[in-house]
């Protein structure tokens, strides 16, 4: 009873429940629906008809016949070709030997009766894997339609591909925000749930940032596009959500292989089991013995394994997803449930990334206006959180145009010339390097030195805040069994040591370069083997190279940069740190799910194989043990739908 899981088949809009809807048009499926409806009716009829007749005639014969045509040509036919490409042993060459050979011994009641049950899965497994689907298909209603483009001629619609960064777009009330972007005008409120999860609407007002797929629930919004709509939030999220299926767990990868050996090795013994009893046991009939086999075929299909265990893992992404929770692929769902090490970028994750200018020291010689000028336009060319919180403090406008010769040296800080004057803007390390003297400064945030022409000028003291939500994640992750927890940070040891201890982190370390982060990962990775699966979370392009390290990458979604999504396996849409403890434990709940299918299924076939092949069972047992315990085995798999809340 397989089905392919994918998202992109052709005509998919049509009816995710049904494979013959997503293989075919609107109008085609409906009809397929029809024939197929019809046919199983008279077959039923035929049936129930044949079973009526009391004596043994060739009514009866023909009757069960038809029975057998209504719901088993379709088998019949893929087995057909499945041994014309020259793949025998799947589940429709096992149901076509396995009641033909009981067509032949004169069982027709059980014969048919083994089609009609697999029909029955086969519809039941098309609704499951339909409502599987359709948690992740949903998420395809974000995609927006068009765009209101503002030009000089008036209000334009056109496709969102067709928006440039720059352009100006109007979202009237009820209409989906089609690309990324920030309000230049209007006041909203916005629902993010499709996105994040979250069902409390937020208000928007100009300077806002807002994201693609959002609802405008009221107001007239004007916002400025930021990015284009193939590297919007929306778009990023329909193809991370649709290709996460393409990626295998260890244990899915093994069930495939698993199937491939264990079905021609029922074949052959059930091929043993129907001849070699016979021939050396004195008084054993062919027709019992192949009775026996028969129920040995039945029961031996390993569909259950086949579909429960992708549409588990299918349905943990869906369930994920639908809690502002990417992940890349089951692997990484998979790997989520080993995770014992959580290092935890400090900026952006653990706080909000929002800086504020606390006090502004001048040297001697200088004064805080001199000093917050020689900052502002050192800083002015920067996006950094501490830069734009340097330009914000600075009450006045800056002119780029005084700016020339300007450098971002990573992980220390800013080089330019203003009004020809050489001006630096970092941290000690970069007074350091040019051979400025320094005081010492005793602070909790950041501190900015600033110096002109070799000459120091005072520094700004920044502090960030703490999420509030970052001492619960730390908690919740504790609760799941995380074992290690660590902090890397580029800030001061005060100002990493006074966020750790809010937060309740034990391990951290401080003033760290990008390639530093990578080397203190490298030898927490080395101390952290024998705990299990290290995961890094962090946010900026700087973290990029972590993440891609780290055994699990976690990525800020909302506030991210674009490198840390792409490099990251899982990404947290709402940029809250507790969203890595839900995911670790919708990542268990899925594995869990997984290996209950997994033991179910086994368990009931090895008995059912055993006691049919000593001839204590008949072939309605064998059909509970291939359509009943794939339908319960799917039945199981779809709770791994149902949302976590945190």
């Amino acid at each position: 009873m397989g089905k392919h899981l994918a998202l992109n088949r052709p005509g998919y809009g049509a009816c995710p429940s049904c494979s013959d809807c997503r293989a075919n048009s609107p109008d085609t499926a409906k009809q397929n629906h029809i024939v197929r409806y019809i046919t199983f009716a008279v077959g039923f009829v035929a049936y129930i008809a044949a079973l009526i007749i009391e004596p043994t005639n060739i009514l009866k014969t023909i009757l069960f016949f038809a029975a057998y045509l209504a719901f088993g040509s379709s088998v019949l036919y893929a087995a057909f070709r499945s041994i014309i490409k020259m793949k025998i042993f799947d589940e429709n060459f096992l149901m076509a030997v396995a009641t033909i050979g009981a067509f032949a011994i004169g069982e027709y009641a059980e014969g048919v009766a083994v089609m009609i049950f697999y029909q029955i899965g086969e519809l039941f497994q098309d609704f499951a894997v339909g409502r599987s689907r359709k948690s992740v298909v949903d998420l395809m209603d974000i995609r927006p339609d068009y765009a209101n483009l503002k030009t000089s001629d008036g209000l334009r619609r056109i496709e969102p591909q067709n928006v440039n960064v720059g352009d100006i777009i109007v979202v009237r009330a009820g209409e989906k925000i089609p690309l990324d972007g920030f309000v230049i005008e209007g006041f909203a409120s916005i629902d993010a749930s499709a996105l994040t999860g979250e069902s409390m609407p937020s208000d928007v007002l100009p300077g806002s940032e807002i994201l693609a797929g959002s609802v405008n629930l009221n107001g007239l919004l004007t916002i400025k596009v930021t990015k284009p709509f193939g590297e919007s939030t929306v778009s990023k999220i329909l193809d991370l959500v649709q290709n996460a299926g393409d990626k295998k767990t260890k244990t899915e990868r093994f069930i495939t292989k698993f199937a491939r050996i264990y079905t021609p090795i029922v074949v052959l013994a059930a091929l043993a089991l129907s001849i070699i009893p016979p021939l050396v046991m004195p008084g054993q009939s062919f027709v019992e013995w192949i009775n026996r086999a028969l129920v040995f075929l039945v029961v031996s299909c390993p569909c259950a394994l086949v579909i429960s265990i992708p549409l588990g893992y299918f349905g943990g992404i869906g369930g994920a997803s639908r809690s502002g929770i990417l992940i890349k692929g089951s692997n990484y769902l998979d790997a989520l449930t080993n995770v014992k090490t959580v290092v935890f970028d400090k900026t952006g994750t653990l706080t909000h990334g929002v800086f504020s200018v606390t006090q502004a020291v001048p040297a001697p010689g200088f004064d805080k206006n001199r000093l917050l000028h020689l900052a502002a336009h050192a800083e002015s060319l920067s996006n950094h959180p501490i830069a734009l919180s340097v330009q914000k403090a600075y009450d006045a406008q800056i002119d780029n145009g005084r700016v020339t010769n300007h450098k971002e040296i990573a992980g220390l800080g800013i080089k330019a010339d203003i009004d020809k004057q050489q001006v630096l803007a970092g941290n000690r390390r970069l007074m350091t390097t040019h051979k400025i003297d320094v005081p010492k400064v005793q602070t909790t945030g950041t501190t900015v030195f600033v110096a002109v022409n070799g000459t120091f000028a005072g520094y700004i003291e920044i502090e960030d805040q703490l999420k509030p939500g970052s001492r619960q994640a730390i908690n919740e992750l504790k609760k799941s069994g995380v074992k290690n927890i660590a902090m890397l940070t580029g800030d001061n040891v005060a100002a990493a040591q006074k966020a750790a201890e809010k937060i309740g982190i034990s391990e951290f370390y401080a003033e760290l370069l990008p390639q530093d982060k990578v080397e203190k990962l490298e030898s927490i990775l080395k101390h952290s083997e024998n705990y299990g699966t290290l995961a890094f979370v962090g946010d900026g392009i700087n973290d990029a190279p972590v993440l891609a390290r780290a055994d699990i990458g976690v990525a800020m979604g909302g506030l991210g940069s674009d490198a840390a999504i792409e490099a990251a396996d899982v990404v947290l849409i709402t940029d809250e740190p507790i969203k890595l403890a839900t995911a670790i434990r919708i990542a268990k709940k899925t594995r869990r799910i997984v290996w209950q299918n997994i033991v179910f299924s086994l368990f009931v076939k090895a008995v059912i194989l055993i006691l049919g092949a000593l001839g204590l069972t008949t072939m309605w047992a064998a059909v509970f043990g291939d359509v009943g315990v794939a339908m319960l085995a799917v039945l199981n798999s779809m709770r791994t739908l149902k949302k976590i809340l945190d």
